[in-house]
């Protein structure tokens, strides 16, 4: 009747709906046993009458073969602060969303509490290693590519899955059979807040100074080897397990050429966060399948069906446009106002174009636009003046244009039913520079005031940079000599960080020759403020990455994120 009773629980909490367990050591042959240890979840392991002397061998928990099988497996890794495996209802989502998508999933139990006398992971990473070569002895008979491997994990599950995946060339344990003769290298991961990640907190505890700090890096026990694999690494904002890990982690597959993402959340402590931007990793990787024909985006948003009413107007009175270029067009804004209106919010878009030509109709500007009008929101486009003018910065009189339309705009908000304290601004490329100016320098007068509408603030209430350019010193005029990764590699002068300093989110392409380190380096800055912050980078994509795209994929869906971005500060 006990045993019945237990059977009922563990059904109850879900924990029998793997095929099979598989202990990972051979009797008698696991390194550095120590008797405190068990290998169990918690919802296992806090049964009535669970006995610990049956679960002490870590173990793989294999799940259904998916019905339609594409060749790839996920190990799934919990977190619990090497203390414990707890993370019960994520495996349970990571396994019913990867194998509705075709991937084979196996639960990996590692041993917990942490060991004494070693490094809290060292139990772990020596299970882990043997876990990994036992799913690609295992890869032929279940049917999916021993070379098409990856891992998605939490917390210090995420401090093991980044131990697997940047050090599989350092042995974690001796060899004790031929099984260890097989590679223990990973193909792919999914890294949600890692933890122990940096030097103020690898002992195993929240990092001490929250990552920040010139004496803090990177932990030295994460080699970063020539076996090193694609990462997308997610982490919120506020963890008490610090960002910076992940920050610095991607830093280091950056140096080396490696395909990676980074998400980070605002206002987000310690989770797993944006499971589908690590879906999308994985089709643009092709981890998934073939990857699908890229689709051009204006042919997706090609109507204006949402627009009730459209007004052109200048910005600057007759003859008192300062800084006057004979070569330069006239800049105006167009306001184009939703048929339905949701919200009294302003979105002020504009294009890129190196300051050497933008305008208000392009990939960069319309289907964003559209987008935003078909939510009901009123979108202000915007013409700034280019080419560059002669002897002065090439973004100066983009400035004085942005700072004079937000105060245009800011005048006539109220005429229009809208709100004058919230409007936001939207850039791309060159025009993702000109934004982050306006986000970080309002405060800083870009011309003489010239009438009245000039006593009104220029000060935003969120910016939007799409891959903004000339962000380092290292590409102040042009591409990233380095690609943005070296220590010597800082934000350009060109923004103050002043006290008006908004919020932003930034959307940038791993591959970007204008490099996505800018927009990183421009998060670190906005957090080390306090200043809420969301960056999203995509892999494998170069700059202007949304202009044609694969379905499914983070290019394809990026004006989603803006749409979440935007739903709690606007609608």
């Amino acid at each position: 009747m006990k045993r019945t009773l237990t059977l009922i629980a563990l059904l109850l909490a879900g924990t029998l709906l793997a095929q099979e367990r598989m202990p990972v050591w051979p009797k008698g042959k696991m390194p550095d046993a120590q008797a405190h240890q068990i290998a169990a979840m918690t919802d296992e392991a806090g049964l009535p009458d669970f006995n610990p002397d049956k679960h002490r061998v870590a173990y793989l928990e294999w799940f259904d073969k998916p019905a339609n099988p594409n060749g790839a497996c996920m190990i799934l890794i919990s977190g619990g602060s090497y203390m414990n495996c707890c993370d019960v209802g994520l495996i349970k989502q990571w396994r019913e969303r990867f194998t509705e998508l075709g991937v084979q999933c196996v639960n990996f139990v590692y041993r917990t509490p942490r060991p004494v006398g070693l490094p809290i992971w060292q139990t772990a990473w020596e299970d882990g290693q043997r876990a990994v070569r036992l799913v690609r002895k295992e890869a032929v008979k279940r049917g999916f590519d021993p070379e098409k491997i990856g891992v998605i994990s939490m917390s210090a599950g995420s401090h093991l899955a980044l131990l697997l995946a940047t050090s599989s060339q350092t042995p974690a344990y001796a060899r004790i059979d031929k099984v260890d003769d097989l590679p223990c290298h990973i193909n792919w991961a999914i890294v949600n807040a890692p933890a122990y990640a940096t030097t103020d907190g690898e002992t195993g505890t929240p990092a001490t100074r929250e990552g920040y700090g010139q004496d803090v890096r990177l932990s030295e026990v994460f080699k970063f080897d020539e076996k090193t694999c694609p990462m997308s690494l997610h982490h919120g904002e506020i963890d008490p397990y610090t960002p910076t890990g992940s920050t610095l982690v991607y830093r280091e597959l950056r140096k080396r050429g490696i395909p990676a993402e980074v998400h980070l959340y605002p206002g987000k402590g310690h989770g797993a966060f944006g499971l589908e931007r690590g879906v999308e990793f994985m089709r643009q990787m092709g981890y998934l399948g073939p990857i699908a024909p890229e689709v051009p985006l204006t042919d997706r948003f090609t109507s204006d069906e949402a627009r009730a009413e459209y007004i052109r107007e200048d910005i600057w009175p007759e003859g008192r446009m300062p800084d006057v270029q004979e070569n330069q067009g006239t800049p105006y804004i167009e306001w184009h106002f939703p048929k339905e209106l949701k919200t009294t919010a302003i979105q002020i878009i504009y294009s890129g174009g190196a300051y050497n030509g933008n305008g208000t109709d392009s990939f960069e500007v319309a289907p964003a636009r559209r987008y935003l009008n078909d939510l009901g929101m009123t979108v202000v486009t915007m013409r700034y003046r280019t080419p560059r003018p002669e002897t002065l910065a090439k973004h100066t009189n983009a400035w004085q244009d942005l700072q004079r339309a937000v105060r245009v705009v800011r005048s006539k908000a109220a005429g229009y039913g809208l709100d004058p304290d919230r409007i936001g601004i939207m850039g791309s490329s060159a025009g993702g520079h000109l934004t982050v100016m306006g986000v970080t320098s309002s405060r800083h007068r870009s011309y003489l005031p010239i009438d009245d509408i000039d006593k009104l603030s220029c000060k935003v209430q969120w910016g939007i940079g799409i891959y903004p350019a000339y962000t380092l010193i290292d590409g102040a005029d042009g591409h990233n000599a380095h690609r943005g990764n070296g220590d010597e590699d800082i934000l350009v002068p060109d923004f103050s960080f002043d006290l008006d300093t908004a919020p932003m989110l930034m959307i940038h392409g791993d591959a970007d020759v204008y490099a996505s380190m800018g927009s990183v380096k421009i998060w670190e800055k906005l957090r080390a403020m306090g200043i809420p912050a969301e960056l999203h980078t995509l892999a494998l994509r170069d700059h202007c990455f949304q202009r044609t795209a694969s379905p499914g994929t983070g290019s394809y869906t990026w004006l989603d994120r803006i749409g979440v971005y935007l739903q709690p500060i606007c609608f």
